[in-house]
């Protein structure tokens, strides 16, 4: 029987945090403290964990941190998980007429197609172009001109609807494991590839401004940006897709990024997701008035363009928009204006091996623990079992009873 929770959610998506060291020192996330609080585990204990649950019914894994990209024998992790093998159904990306995510069984490795955005040629040629100076609106590199996708190049006009249009509409993640990273990107440059090679399907960049100097007082890293942006191209040559680049929004901080990073989506055919600030940060500073709300977001994106919405399955974070002329796509996270919890397919395992039902538990659940006494896989799976029960309804931000999560974001796993 897969996992289902006691309010009929069932569980398909699973974020593996494999340490809470991270490189970059956002000020919105850390206080400046270095090093990990809390411990790793080698990595055949993360795939113990990762084996058993994607048997009941796991179909996504996302490798998390702190930067999990410092974490020596990634890649080879990353192959491992590959060879796991999904159970029973899963929820398609498109809707149904009723507006709600059909299951559909699992296809054959052969019946699938993928593709980026733009071939490595295309990226290849803009990137010379952008070395040289050259004209960006040149043949195959996306601009944000306003003439509209007929008079795209063809690069960009596989970016009309919204999407990457390929010869066919399926893709790997009808019929196996669905694996991906969220990472800072730093490191990215030399790792895509390997990453890719070994069977990772996708990526996602943490990046809370397009300008660099921003940037650097953002994360208190100097010359940050360069290696960020390089690593993205990086992940977009090697054919990670969807490429999505998440901006945390703060008022007063950040916020005239949003436009900024409307043209960021368009120009580097990437999916920026921008996310409502949450009160998961070190220094408790969080407040309602901190928060940039969706409704806000897309007034201020309709100053630079119109958007238009895409469909999307119910247990997805992100609302998802096209902007309407076909090039580009942003998606909106908004836990705190729009909550999404009556959906949610998500349990998350922290870098020491526990169990977080939510992202703002105030306990955790020591699967690690039962390992570590020699608990066999039966064992682990009725204790994994006992636990989904208790996953928690919904959270409280901004309510009177709101009790902050047990652990910050960066000791919880991105």
């Amino acid at each position: 029987m897969l996992l289902t929770d006691k309010f009929g959610r069932a569980i398909t998506d699973l974020r593996i945090s494999i340490t809470d060291r991270c490189n970059y020192k956002c000020v919105y996330c850390r206080t400046g403290n270095e090093g990990a609080f809390y411990g790793e585990l080698p990595f055949p204990d993360y795939l113990r964990m990762a084996r058993i649950l994607v048997s009941l019914g796991i179909r996504k894994i996302r490798l998390t941190g702190g930067e999990p990209l410092l974490r020596k024998g990634i890649v080879d992790f990353v192959r491992e998980l590959r060879e796991l093998e999904p159970q029973g159904l899963k929820p398609q990306f498109q809707e149904a007429d009723s507006g709600t995510a059909e299951a559909v069984p699992s296809r054959s490795k052969q019946d699938r197609t993928v593709e980026a955005p733009f071939s490595r040629a295309e990226i290849g040629t803009t990137e010379r172009a952008l070395s040289r100076g050259e004209d960006r609106s040149a043949e195959n590199v996306p601009s944000v001109s306003s003439a509209g996708a007929a008079q795209l190049s063809p690069a960009r006009k596989r970016w009309e609807g919204g999407r990457p249009r390929t010869e066919s509409r399926r893709d790997d993640r009808n019929d196996e494991l669905d694996i991906a990273i969220t990472t800072n990107g730093h490191l990215l440059a030399d790792m895509a590839q390997p990453l890719k090679d070994a069977g990772l399907n996708r990526i996602t960049v943490s990046m809370d401004a397009v300008d660099p100097d921003r940037f650097a007082r953002i994360t208190r890293v100097p010359g940050g940006f360069d290696h960020v942006l390089g690593g993205i191209r990086a992940a977009r040559r090697a054919g990670l897709w969807p490429l999505k680049v998440n901006c945390v929004l703060m008022r007063g901080f950040n916020e005239d990024q949003i436009i900024p990073f409307g043209m960021f989506a368009r120009e580097e055919g990437v999916i920026v997701r921008f996310i409502e600030f949450m009160p998961l940060e070190e220094d408790r500073v969080w407040s309602p008035a901190t928060v940039v709300t969706l409704d806000e977001i897309l007034s201020r994106m309709a100053e630079y363009r119109p958007l238009v919405e895409i469909p999307r399955a119910r247990s997805e974070t992100a609302r998802r928009y096209r902007f309407d002329d076909g090039v580009g796509e942003i998606g909106i996270i908004a836990p705190v204006s729009h909550p999404f919890c009556g959906h949610c397919s998500r349990i998350r395992i922290t870098s020491d091996g526990k169990i977080r039902t939510c992202l703002f538990s105030v306990w955790d659940h020591d699967l690690h623990e039962l390992m570590r006494r020699g608990a066999a896989d039966d064992d682990l799976v009725q204790f994994i079992r006992d636990v989904i029960t208790r996953k928690e309804e919904r959270h409280h931000i901004g309510e009177p009873d709101f009790v902050p999560a047990s652990r910050t974001m960066v000791h919880i796993g991105g």
